[in-house]
């Protein structure tokens, strides 16, 4: 008689772990702050062990530094032409809020709960996202505009994505896009 055979068990994507790690880390820290925040909650919240956490960011410090950072997201949320930037970004943050229920640069709005970390926070969303965006714009005042863009960009997301507006949420993200993305897109084509 043969014993049933016990099936092998499914390894985890270590990418994908990973991904599911950061994403339960950022709802967290979007709602908590950091000083609140616990690795087993973080694991719990991503469906895996507080070891594996350990594992694969070393400690909740690390963790964080990795969320805090917003070269990947920037990478994402400007990679387009000039022309058509303002629109790539407005589609980016409300697909990110529709799909996601979150864009990662959003959490700088939460930059307030974190005290010092907050700091870190701002001042990397300033780096790797706004001076990156000033850099590629042509014309006098590139930072100025780069921040008029993104305040409005933030503005849009915190609308539709934390207060939850229910016309904005009601209407289809192309015509906000439609909408919204010539006004973005005025910041960054020079006058």
């Amino acid at each position: 008689m043969t014993s049933p055979s016990i099936p092998p068990r499914c390894r985890r994507d270590a990418e994908a772990t990973k991904g599911a790690i950061t994403r339960a880390a950022r709802y967290l820290l979007a709602r908590h702050a950091h000083g609140d925040i616990t690795l087993k909650a973080v694991a719990e919240r991503a469906g895996v062990s507080a070891p594996l956490v350990v594992k694969y960011f070393g400690n909740k410090d690390a963790l964080f530094a990795h969320v805090m950072s917003f070269e990947a997201d920037a990478e994402a949320f400007l990679d387009a032409p000039l022309g058509r930037l303002g629109r790539h970004m407005v589609r980016h943050l409300l697909t990110g809020q529709a799909e996601r229920g979150a864009d990662p640069v959003l959490r700088i709005v939460f930059a307030p709960l974190h005290g010092e970390r907050g700091d870190v926070l701002r001042a990397n969303f300033r780096a790797q996202v706004v001076q990156r965006l000033s850099v590629r714009l042509a014309g006098p005042d590139a930072g100025v505009r780069a921040e008029l863009a993104v305040g409005m960009l933030l503005g849009l997301g915190v609308m539709y994505g934390i207060a939850r507006g229910p016309c904005l949420r009601a209407t289809a993200i192309t015509e906000i896009t439609e909408r919204y993305a010539p006004a973005v897109q005025s910041f960054l084509t020079p006058r």
